[in-house]
C-alpha cells in the first residue's frame, strides 16, 4: 500500500529519539502515517513518512487554460531568434523555423567567411498544433506523463519540439541532422538557450528557458525539498541501529588520515597523467561547461617537446560526443568511447611529409604577427594530413589541416583542441598550448618544427 517511489524525490532518514514533535511547516506529516522497521539485530523503529503528494494534483486536474503549444505560439509567431555564443561556435535558434550553428571569420581586407550547419529545420507549418489538438480531443491523453530532464540536479518538465531536415551528416550516411528543442519554464527568462548538446552523432538537444510555459501547472518549476523520514526507537532499542553507528564511525576513521590537497601541490605532482578539466562559462546566472582543456603529463619541458615532436607523446582533447587524438607527424583520429559498444574511431588524416610539402607551396604554412618592437614572430603553423578514412558523402579520403597555435595559460602544460568541418570531410584541427609557444619560432619554410637549440 506504499506510494510509488521515484529517484526524483530525495529522502533523508533522521533518528530524533522519543521526545520529538513533528514539523508543522513544509512537507506534511500525520501521526498515523508510519511503518514499523526491524533491523537484523531485532531493533525496532517507528518510522513516520512524509505525505509527499503535494497540493498540485487538484490544480492540474482543474486546469482548463491554454495548452503548452498555445502558450508558446506568440514566440513562434513573432519569428524571434535566440543566440548562444561559445568559444568558437554561435548557436541560433529561430523558434519554429530552424537551428543554426555558425562561425564568422574576418580576414583583413577580405569578405567575411561563414561556416554554418543547420541542426534542424521545422518541417510542419504549425509545429505546435498536433500534440495539443490530440490533448484537447482526448482528455486521457492529457493525463500522460510529461517528459522531464535533469537540469542542474533538478528533474524539470519540458515541452519538446522536434526539428529535422538539417545539414547532411557525412558520419551517418549523409542523413540530415536533427534536434529536439526542449522548452522549460523559467519565470525570469527571456527565451535564452540554456544548453546545446550532441546526444549522439548529428542528433542534438537544445534547452530553452521561457516564462511562457509557467502559467501551465504541469510545467511549473518546483523545488525538490529533501523529505525527512523520522525513525523513533521503540522500547528496548537504541536511538540509532548499532550497525549504522559502527559504519558511521568507520567512515569517520577513514576520513581522518586524509587532508584536502592544495591546488598548487596537485599541479606539482610528477605522476599526473590526463585530468580533464572544463572551464565554466557563465551565461546569465547559469554555469555551463563549454571549453575543454586537458592537462598533460608533467614531463620537463625539454622531454615533453622531444616526445611531442617525435610523435611518441600525443595530445588528446575535445568536448562532447567526439574526442580527438593528435600525434605530431603521424595522424589525427576522431573517436567516441562507449561502455557498451566500445570505441568508435575515424582516421581523419595521416602524415606524409612529401604531400605536406606540396600542400605548403599553395598554402601558408607559417603565419606571423608583429611585436611592439617591430620584429615579427611566428603566430601559427599549419600542417596537412591527408589519406584519412573514405568519406561516404564525397567518396574521397578525409583530410585535415592541423593549426598549431601558441596559447598562454596559467598552467604551462595545458592543451585545448577543437575540430571544425568547413567542407564535407575536410577538417581543421585547432591545437593550442603553451608548449607550442616554445617551438613555433623553429618552424622552417614548410612549417616543420624542431627541438629548440
Amino acid at each position: 500500500a506504499l506510494p510509488h517511489l521515484s529517484d526524483d524525490v530525495p529522502f533523508r532518514v533522521n533518528w530524533p529519539g522519543t521526545e520529538f514533535s513533528l514539523p508543522t511547516t513544509g512537507v506534511l506529516y500525520k501521526e498515523d502515517n508510519y511503518i514499523i522497521m526491524t533491523t537484523v539485530d531485532k531493533e525496532k523503529y517507528k518510522c513516520i513518512l512524509p505525505l509527499i503528494a503535494g497540493g498540485n494534483e487538484e490544480e492540474e486536474k482543474d486546469y482548463k487554460g491554454p495548452t503548452p503549444g498555445e502558450l508558446l505560439e506568440p514566440l513562434f509567431k513573432q519569428s524571434s531568434c535566440s543566440y548562444r555564443i561559445e568559444s568558437y561556435w554561435t548557436y541560433e535558434v529561430c523558434h519554429g523555423k530552424h537551428i543554426r550553428q555558425y562561425h564568422e571569420e574576418k580576414e583583413t581586407g577580405q569578405k567575411i567567411n561563414i561556416q554554418e550547419y543547420y541542426l534542424g529545420n521545422m518541417m510542419m507549418k504549425n509545429p505546435l498544433s498536433e500534440p495539443d489538438q490530440e490533448e484537447k480531443e482526448n482528455p486521457k491523453e492529457s493525463a500522460k506523463e510529461i517528459p522531464t530532464k535533469n537540469i542542474e540536479g533538478q528533474m524539470t518538465p519540458y515541452y519538446p519540439v522536434e526539428m529535422g531536415n538539417g545539414t547532411p551528416c557525412s558520419l551517418r550516411q549523409n542523413l540530415p541532422r536533427s534536434s529536439t528543442v526542449m522548452y522549460i519554464c523559467h519565470p525570469e527568462a527571456k527565451h535564452e538557450i540554456l544548453s546545446v548538446a550532441e546526444v549522439t552523432t548529428c542528433e542534438y538537444e537544445v534547452v530553452i528557458l521561457t516564462p511562457l510555459l509557467c502559467s501551465h501547472p504541469k510545467y511549473r518549476f518546483r523545488a525538490s525539498p529533501v523529505n525527512d523520514i523520522f525513525c523513533q526507537s521503540l522500547p528496548g532499542s537504541p536511538l540509532k541501529p548499532h550497525n549504522l553507528e559502527q559504519l558511521e564511525k568507520q567512515q569517520e576513521m577513514m576520513k581522518m588520515p586524509f587532508r584536502r590537497v592544495k591546488e598548487e601541490e596537485m599541479h606539482s605532482s610528477k605522476e599526473e597523467k590526463f585530468s580533464s578539466i572544463h572551464k565554466p562559462v557563465a551565461v546569465g546566472s547559469h554555469q555551463l561547461l563549454t571549453v575543454g582543456t586537458t592537462h598533460i603529463s608533467k614531463l620537463t619541458d625539454d622531454q615533453l617537446i622531444k616526445e611531442f615532436l617525435s610523435g611518441s607523446y600525443c595530445f588528446h582533447g575535445g568536448v562532447g560526443w567526439w574526442k580527438y587524438e593528435f600525434c605530431y607527424g603521424k595522424y589525427v583520429h576522431q573517436y567516441h568511447e562507449d561502455k557498451e559498444s566500445g570505441k568508435t574511431s575515424v582516421v581523419v588524416g595521416t602524415w606524409n611529409k612529401e604531400e605536406h610539402m606540396e600542400w605548403s607551396k599553395k598554402n601558408a604554412a607559417r603565419t606571423y604577427y608583429l611585436r611592439e618592437d617591430g620584429t615579427q614572430t611566428v603566430r601559427m603553423v599549419s600542417h596537412f594530413y591527408g589519406n584519412g578514412d573514405v568519406c561516404d558523402l564525397t567518396e574521397k579520403p578525409r583530410q585535415v589541416t592541423v593549426k598549431l597555435k601558441c596559447k598562454e595559460s596559467d598552467s604551462p602544460h595545458a592543451v585545448t583542441i577543437y575540430m571544425l568541418e568547413p567542407h564535407s570531410c575536410q577538417y581543421i584541427l585547432g591545437v593550442e598550448s603553451p608548449v607550442i609557444c616554445k617551438i613555433l619560432d623553429t618552424a622552417d619554410e614548410y612549417g616543420l618544427l624542431s627541438v629548440p637549440s
